[in-house]
């Protein structure tokens, strides 16, 4: 009870007192009376986070603190300066930017490399305000050369003698390892897994991408403290500064896997997993980007769950809240200054039987551009919305009838997509144009998703992910494709009509060690009577590491996928990467009345290398080749 009056008392004073700003020689100092803030004037670094007098970042496990990828203290000339002054305000609000230069000297560093651009980094509190502001500007004149901007993000190493609890979404919730623990264990196949030998999870593995999740899904995330009852929260109001869409998958938060395993937070906006991203700049191009403001939120309560409702609750106000109208200075357009965008999107797909659209998302792009270098790793030769990190994306989830409100739009042209849960492809309209203050009405729109003639079959369900297969609903555990030879010893035989793709389809088609001419899955499916014309076989692809996927009917050659751009979906225990639809088309007469058998064949390899199906679809013209 003592406890409790004494955090009651903390967030009552927290809510009168004034906003102070000091500094020193080497650091500003940001409080409320709820919490305190200290920025390095040097790196941009977020130093020291206090509620309460408790110190709740961590400084022996790597890079301590919070600190942003992209660091401005790496270039030649730095500056620092109070941008929101709260002894002008009345103390309702401070603000602070520490700022680099590029001149000659390229910026950042860490795992995402170094950019060539100006960047500036800033913290801001308010009154009466649970958590800290931080948002970071990049900014590319015309006269830099050219520059390409590898992973980046916000990331926070938090105390271990605090934080133990980490939450991520409902099914990810949990006391973790302690990070003794991790120092303790086995590492594996990887140096991000560890078998532990101690403590709570003893025997088991522990590794950081089991954590990973759908950015657009978890607007509030972070860990809480079962002995200080508090929380501390990565909140986005917005995924607009995000890369890829509301499909991304990203590492969010674990255990450091550096000595000292500190719990650890992570936000990236220029996203490098599960196929990554892009980000280049071209030299006479002038580039700016805001990413965020986000909001590191602190919160106290009786428990875990009372902590993540409430900063669930908290992201969804400042989602109200978005755009702030406290940002000045920077390419940040205010809520007046923003366009809205209205319409339904309706279905037209006779083979569909009327089903309704399940899950549709609906968002603004900026329309795809070549990649650099001609191509993406010997892939993809443009820049769609699933890779972009260089423009910025509005997503939203239509309801029922397909009717939608993408609000709050920066003005600018932008292709409209559209994707759905069992419809395979997407819908696009190009040309859209926001303007600034204006709402643009699309009315109906008109979604025909491409046919190659009559479905003759299908497997599994087109959502983007292999999250109805086996394993689907528990991927997120370590070594999954280890079990695959154990699990399915003759590999996978699918029987359409009488197999079951919940348990008798695997998540990942993976290699074999005793299958030196590949590993084969075999789909058998009746037909009434001999065919003709052109037959289409649809991969929808959620993942992908090995290098092609070769195709036999009735055990004659059919065609082959080729060209397959690896995005370590399967060794990053995930179930959704980078998405994309191959076609093989192969003649009609391959096939015959009564049984038949289609393979799919990846190549030797790594037990890692293998593929993740979407979904699975064979279709007939039979007017083809008249």
């Amino acid at each position: 009870m003592l406890v409790a009056a004494l955090l009651v008392a903390i967030v009552s004073r927290g809510a009168d007192e004034a906003v102070t700003l000091t500094d020193d020689d080497s650091a500003y100092t940001l409080a409320n009376g709820f919490i305190s803030a200290r920025v390095a004037k040097r790196s941009g670094d977020l130093i020291s986070l206090k509620q309460g007098g408790l110190e709740l970042m961590g400084f022996g496990s790597g890079h301590s603190a919070g600190y942003w990828s992209h660091a401005p203290g790496r270039g030649t000339r730095t500056t620092n300066s109070v941008t929101i002054n709260p002894a002008g305000n009345g103390g309702e609000r401070a603000e602070v930017s520490v700022k680099g230069f590029y001149e000659g000297q390229p910026l950042g560093g860490g795992p995402g490399g170094s950019a060539v651009a100006d960047i500036e980094i800033r913290y801001t509190l308010g009154r009466g305000e649970h958590g800290l502001y931080t948002y970071s500007i990049f900014e590319h004149k015309p006269e830099f050369p050219a520059t390409s901007i590898g992973e980046a993000r916000f990331g926070a190493k938090l105390s271990g003698s605090v934080f133990d609890f980490m939450t991520i979404d409902a099914r990810r919730r949990k006391v973790m390892p302690r990070p003794e623990d991790w120092d303790k264990g086995t590492q594996l196949n990887m140096k991000e897994a560890r078998r532990l030998n101690t403590g709570l999870y003893a025997g088991y593995v522990e590794h950081k991408y089991d954590y990973s999740a759908i950015q657009f899904e978890i607007p509030a995330f972070g860990w809480s403290s079962t002995k200080n009852q508090l929380g501390l929260w990565f909140v986005n109001p917005s995924i607009e500064y995000l890369s890829g869409g509301p499909t991304k998958v990203e590492l969010t938060g674990h255990l450091d896997n550096n000595a000292g395993a500190a719990p650890t937070l992570l936000n990236y906006w220029r996203g490098s997993h599960y196929g990554g991203s892009s980000c280049t700049v071209a030299q006479g191009e002038a580039w700016t980007r805001v990413i965020g403001p986000f909001l590191i939120y602190v919160n106290t309560g009786a428990n875990h769950e009372e902590l993540w409702k409430d900063a669930l609750a908290r992201a969804a106000k400042e989602a109200a809240q978005w755009p702030y109208a406290w940002v000045s200075g920077v390419d940040y357009p205010l809520k007046d200054q923003r366009g809205t965008v209205n319409g339904q999107i309706v279905l037209q797909d006779p083979q569909a039987n009327g089903a309704p659209l399940s899950n549709l998302l609906v968002g603004l792009a900026h329309p795809d551009y070549p990649a650099a270098g001609g191509g993406r790793r010997g892939g993809n030769q443009s820049v769609d919305w699933q890779l972009d990190a260089k423009y910025y994306e509005f997503w939203v989830r239509a309801d029922e009838q397909g009717r939608f409100t993408i609000p709050k739009v920066r003005p600018g042209p932008y292709t409209l997509h559209a994707i759905a849960n069992g419809v395979l492809g997407e819908y696009a309209q190009t040309s859209i144009v926001v303007e600034a203050g204006k709402s643009l009405e699309l009315g109906r729109l008109e979604w025909q998703p491409v046919r190659h003639g009559k479905q003759l079959w299908d497997i599994g369900t087109p959502n983007r992910s292999a999250e109805e297969f086996f394993h689907g609903d528990h991927y997120w555990q370590w070594g999954l494709y280890n079990e695959y030879p154990h699990e399915f010893p003759e590999d996978v035989n699918y029987v359409i009509g009488k197999s079951d793709f919940h348990k008798d389809w695997n998540y990942a088609q993976c290699p074999r060690a005793d299958r030196p001419n590949g590993t084969p899955w075999s789909i058998t499916f009746d037909l009434a009577e001999t065919p003709k014309g052109k037959a289409t076989l649809r991969l929808a692809l959620a993942a992908v590491s090995a290098r092609s996927i070769q195709v036999t009917v009735n055990d004659q050659p059919a065609g082959s996928v080729t060209g397959l751009v690896d995005t370590a979906t399967i060794r990053r225990d995930g179930i959704r990467g980078y998405w994309s639809e191959r076609e093989v088309n192969f003649n009609a007469a391959l096939m015959k009345a009564g049984k038949n058998v289609l393979k799919l064949t990846i190549p030797p390899g790594g037990t890692m290398s293998g593929v993740e199906y979407d979904y699975v679809r064979l279709e007939l013209d039979e007017a083809a080749g008249k």
